[in-house]
């Protein structure tokens, strides 16, 4: 299934029920059609390459799918402001809402040729995610949420697990590197022997799992806000919960990630502090 038929999919489903797709969830979705264009077009042509100064890759095709999302959506929403991982932060109000893209989450993966990598798009307003667009054009998945709106995967409703025991929980952990070499990773070993099983997709894909209710937990450290801040819109419109590994609510400074399908919450964040 295309991209641009999941993208038709969101407004025939949003209509189908009590909630309209917003102006801005629309304009994500089309942003990131054209972003998967871009990507589509270079995946597996060995684009250009540049290591950054915090030594991470950028390709040609980050900085071209970031132009693209952000020629868009200032268009549409010229009022808002805009923090792009390749292109930065605009100027504007502290009080408008901010769009918050990463064009290539998961730059590695695309230049090596591996399909886990995805588009991340997010409006964050008045202390929320307010729209998330998550878009794996190679791997073939599109989640896609607004706040009170609910979540969708692939055009289908999703909602997170109603596991509540934790003996009975499937956690996933991204980042375990980070993980490891903080002070964090015996309390993490030990809420591992807890759990029925944990594994490691990473990236999107854990959260896509999770606010399908096939997971139900996910933790990260090491990471910046533009990875997750779509992915926390379409997880908590799941019905599910998303804070820092210490509890704190996410913010535009986060580097750590627990989310969860609520019901654990309380519990994970209680194990690893």
């Amino acid at each position: 299934m295309s991209l641009e038929l999941q993208t038709d999919e969101v407004v025939s489903d949003s209509r189908s029920s009590k909630h309209q797709p917003s102006l801005e969830l629309r304009a994500a979705l089309e942003a990131a059609t054209l972003a998967a264009s871009v990507i589509r077009a270079a995946y597996g042509q060995n684009p250009q390459v540049t290591i950054k100064a915090d030594q991470s890759p950028v390709t040609s095709a980050d900085l071209a799918a970031e132009k693209a999302i952000r020629a868009l959506l200032s268009d549409r929403f010229p009022t808002h402001a805009f923090y792009g991982e390749e292109t930065g932060r605009s100027l504007g109000s502290e009080s408008a809402p901010l769009w918050i893209v990463d064009p290539i989450d998961g730059t590695r993966c695309f230049i090596a040729g591996y399909p886990m990598f995805s588009t991340q798009i997010a409006l964050a307003h008045q202390g929320h995610m307010q729209i998330g667009v998550s878009s794996a054009p190679v791997y073939g998945e599109l989640a896609y949420a607004q706040r009170g709106g609910g979540a969708y995967l692939n055009g289908a409703a999703i909602h997170v697990s109603s596991v509540a025991d934790l003996n009975q929980a499937a956690i996933s952990v991204g980042n375990i590197r980070r993980l490891a070499a903080s002070p964090r990773w015996a309390q993490y070993g030990r809420l591992v022997e807890r759990v029925a099983y944990s594994r490691g997709y990473g990236d999107f894909l854990h959260y896509h799992l999770l606010a399908a209710g096939k997971l139900d937990a996910v933790i990260e450290d090491g990471i910046q806000i533009y990875d997750i801040a779509a992915l926390v819109a379409i997880v908590e419109a799941a019905g599910g919960c998303c804070t820092q590994i210490d509890g704190a609510p996410i913010t535009e400074s986060s580097t750590s990630v627990i989310a969860t399908n609520g019901l654990l919450h309380p519990e994970i964040v209680n194990a690893l502090n």
